[in-house]
């Protein structure tokens, strides 16, 4: 195998391709990377058994065929730290040479036969969604998974197909996000819904976006597949039952309240700044024509953002965690939202358009 890449290609695909390489792992080979070259390019693929990655790399002139399972992170490495535009790859059976202006690495190699068979997209596509769309959905829902759950279902996020829309649906059981994604082609999921990996929605997230970029997605057996020009991400299906979301969204509250983003991010984050672990949250406390937003520690002391909003209901107050409203409106994109309140003891409801809602539990202060 012998093939010169553009380096800054070269370097785009492994910074992708290697995200989702274990730092830890009682198979070593799965801390590497196969590398093969096709007809006019080269396929970079990696795996962790449950999610997978190629990425083509066109950029490229192949003077010999071949395939190659080199270790990701000796390879990136070389590869970032070099001022190269073009950089000469060429294998043997037991190594790889790296050879640059000024210089020359070797890199002991594996042997591709061991290397786990990582997924191309293969056939007609389920569901075909622009990838812009897809993206902005899953920077809408997957802050809201569980990061490590023993309920399985709540580190994924939730699919759920109507006609042409596609609705995300994550939950920690503290917070829950439901975005709704325009499909340019719909059809039935496997039994109904599907739950997907956070860890694969955040890489989806990663992929290059092109202008007017489609992602075609494929579902075999217990796995997704998901292909977008020059990428293909595959993943194992996460399996178990996922909370009945549509039970616990409020539908009775008077209080609602049209705030705009960047304003209530701003006081929500000073606020938090003499927050403790002890004081819990922020309080949010409406009076007419006014949302007020306090936060107190004992031994820190207090902060008081005022507001002037349009409200003449009766006072109320609430607490929350910060962060939690904090990673909402990070990733809103309307200049403004709804805010709709029960009583202090019941969740806070937040809605942004007609396609995205998010449900924060109170705390107590």
């Amino acid at each position: 195998m012998k093939v010169k890449f553009n380096r800054s290609a070269l370097q785009e695909a492994l910074n992708l391709v290697g995200s989702i390489i274990p730092s830890r792992t009682p198979k070593p080979i799965l801390q590497c990377l196969h590398i093969a070259t096709e007809e006019e390019s080269v396929r970079i693929s990696a795996t962790d058994l449950e999610v997978g990655i190629t990425c083509l790399v066109s950029q490229v002139e192949i003077a010999e065929h071949g395939s190659i399972v080199v270790p990701a992170d000796k390879l990136a490495s070389i590869v970032r730290e070099s001022f190269d535009d073009v950089i000469e790859l060429e294998a043997t059976e037991s190594a790889v040479y790296l050879t640059g202006s000024d210089s020359r690495f070797t890199i002991y190699s594996h042997d591709p036969d061991q290397y786990p068979v990582v997924p191309g997209f293969e056939g007609e596509a389920d569901l075909e969604v622009k990838l812009d769309l897809l993206q902005e959905g899953i920077e809408q829902s997957v802050f809201a998974a569980a990061k490590e759950s023993t309920r399985y279902a709540l580190n994924g996020i939730l699919w759920e197909v109507h006609g042409k829309k596609l609705a995300l649906i994550a939950t920690d059981g503290r917070r829950l996000a439901k975005t709704t994604v325009s499909l340019e082609k719909g059809a039935t999921l496997p039994e109904g819904r599907i739950i997907v990996p956070a860890k694969t929605m955040s890489l989806l997230d990663k992929i290059p976006m092109r202008d007017g970029g489609t992602a075609a997605i494929r579902f075999v057996d217990n796995q997704i597949v998901l292909g977008c020009e020059t990428v293909v991400v595959s993943s194992t299906l996460v399996e178990g039952n996922f909370p009945k979301y549509e039970d616990i969204i409020p539908k009775d509250y008077d209080n609602k309240l049209e705030l705009p983003t960047d304003a209530v991010l701003s006081a929500v984050r000073r606020a938090a700044l003499l927050a403790n672990e002890d004081s819990k949250g922020i309080k949010l406390s409406l009076e007419k024509g006014a949302l007020i937003f306090t936060s107190r520690a004992p031994e820190t002391g207090d902060a008081q953002i005022d507001m002037d909003i349009e409200y003449d209901a009766d006072p109320m107050e609430i607490g929350f965690n910060p962060q939690f409203l904090i990673d909402v409106l990070r990733v809103m994109k309307a200049d403004t939202f709804e805010l709709h309140l029960g009583s202090s003891d019941r969740p806070g409801l937040i809605k942004s358009g007609s396609n995205f809602l998010y449900i924060v539990m109170p705390v107590n202060l």
